[in-house]
């Protein structure tokens, strides 16, 4: 670890949703061992969630008021309320603290914010401090997005089903592979906050954006927009995971929960390669029909299992519903919550059915573990692409003409990844090749470490 500078202190502020705080926790590790102070910004809804934040030297955590601070009961499409609060809260509260270190002569020498954040890069241009964006989803998505506001639009919303885009650079992409905000409302919260990050970087001739993946896994999309440098610093996983120095830090981030760990014990009572893991994210709920299809299909593959089920906003028990849970219960685990990556690095684990978020995604790669993909909205669809036809890493489920993913297709899938047939073999050999590449990029010569390093010496040291 590198001597902490005492001029160089940056400020990360980044949305309070689980899949955003955990890589920025990470993140925010690795500039501290490069010697950079780090203030780990978000509001309250997720700091009051957080069971064992890192303590570290020259980490820092400012939360402030969102307004609801954990209380937000509305579903997903009521979230522009919280989106609202939140960035009216935050503005004032990075404006304050931005204010109160430069009065004191210790001012921050950079804003770091990161996906849904735009309007804190806004905020900085108007309050003159410089600033860097941090994209947590793959940089293929990303180009999508560029595409989109860049002449784009109307070829993408207008592509029939049966079709393929073809975007410079990217692999052929049908609809249902595109991230699903770009069919929302022109209004929606959320593709107003991409068009945001899009106008950012658009502003700012060859800006640098660093984006959680790595050089090998996604060279052509980290390059194919020529006026920008995207540069890949990931997997932004635990580092124990991917080099196994530091056995302190195997936390996920910033764990949202402290529950049992017998599931550990579970899985070390089942015979290698041999469980189904099953888990949809921090706040993916499932609907009812897709959960009785999945536990059917569970019930028919005959597997061992280790399923997340959580708990709905109102403390529904979802499990309970299911007309299969005694077949499950002889087969398989259900927990409200596990360390996914520690999960996934169990020698017992044999396939991921997973929502294809981003971190669920880049966890699996990292852990040589091949995925059923059952992609559910936002990012996940693309993920599911990269995972099947580029990565090859897995398969994806496919829903019948109702829009039903039957419990058969479950049954297929898994088969096909967990049997015994040539496509297992395949996928298993590319998870692993996936897994060392990781490695390497987190390497003190790897590809994501030089990155970061540059970054560090040359923007942040270099100012």
């Amino acid at each position: 670890m590198e001597i902490l500078k005492d001029n160089c202190h940056v400020l990360l502020v980044t949305f309070p949703g689980q899949g955003n705080i955990n890589p920025c926790i990470q993140f925010s590790k690795r500039l501290v061992k490069l010697g950079v102070n780090v203030t780990f910004s978000t509001s309250l809804t997720a700091f009051n969630r957080i069971t064992n934040l890192p303590t570290i030297e020259g980490l820092t955590f400012a939360p402030f008021s969102d307004g609801f601070d954990g209380n937000f009961k509305g579903s997903t499409n009521n979230f522009h309320e919280f989106n609202k609060s939140f960035r009216t809260n935050g503005s004032e509260f990075v404006t304050d603290l931005v204010k109160t270190r430069k009065n004191q002569g210790n001012p921050f020498k950079r804003i770091i914010y990161t996906t849904l954040t735009g309007w804190v890069g806004l905020l900085a241009k108007s309050i003159n401090v410089p600033s860097t964006f941090l994209w947590i989803q793959p940089a293929t998505v990303l180009d999508i997005y560029y595409y989109f506001f860049n002449g784009y639009e109307d070829t993408i919303k207008n592509c029939p089903k049966d079709k393929f885009l073809e975007l410079h650079g990217l692999p052929l992409l049908s609809p249902r592979d595109l991230p699903s905000f770009v069919f929302a409302d022109s209004n929606d919260w959320t593709l107003l906050s991409m068009k945001d990050h899009v106008e950012l970087i658009n502003s700012e001739i060859n800006q640098r954006v660093l984006v959680n993946t790595f050089d090998a896994l996604e060279s052509d999309a980290l390059s194919v927009l020529k006026n920008v440098n995207m540069v890949g610093i990931g997997p932004l996983i635990p580092s124990a995971f991917l080099d196994g120095n530091d056995s302190s830090d195997t936390s996920f981030g910033a764990d949202m929960r402290q529950d049992s760990r017998d599931y550990i014990e579970w899985l070390d009572s089942k015979a290698k390669e041999s469980v189904v893991y099953v888990a949809f994210g921090s706040y993916s709920m499932i609907p009812n029909q897709l959960m009785e299809e999945i536990a059917q299909g569970l019930v028919l593959c005959k597997r061992p299992f280790l399923w997340v089920i959580r708990e709905g906003l109102n403390g529904e028990k979802p499990f309970e519903n299911l007309s299969c849970k005694e077949e499950l219960e002889e087969l398989g685990k259900t927990v409200p919550w596990c360390s996914q990556v520690e999960v996934l690095q169990h020698p017992s684990l044999a396939c991921f059915l997973t929502h294809c978020g981003w971190n669920s995604t880049i966890e699996s790669l990292t852990s040589g573990v091949p995925v059923v993909a059952c992609p559910l909205w936002t990012d996940q669809l693309c993920n599911a692409k990269l995972i099947q036809d580029v990565w090859k890493t897995g398969v994806r489920v496919n829903a019948n003409n109702e829009g039903v993913i039957e419990r058969n297709e479950f049954e297929r899938c898994i088969e096909i990844v967990v049997g015994d047939g040539e496509k297992r073999e395949e996928l298993t050999n590319n998870a692993k090749k996936w897994k060392e590449l990781a490695k390497d990029a987190m390497k003190e010569d790897g590809s994501s470490n030089v990155n970061l390093k540059a970054y560090v010496h040359e923007v942040l040291l270099g100012e």
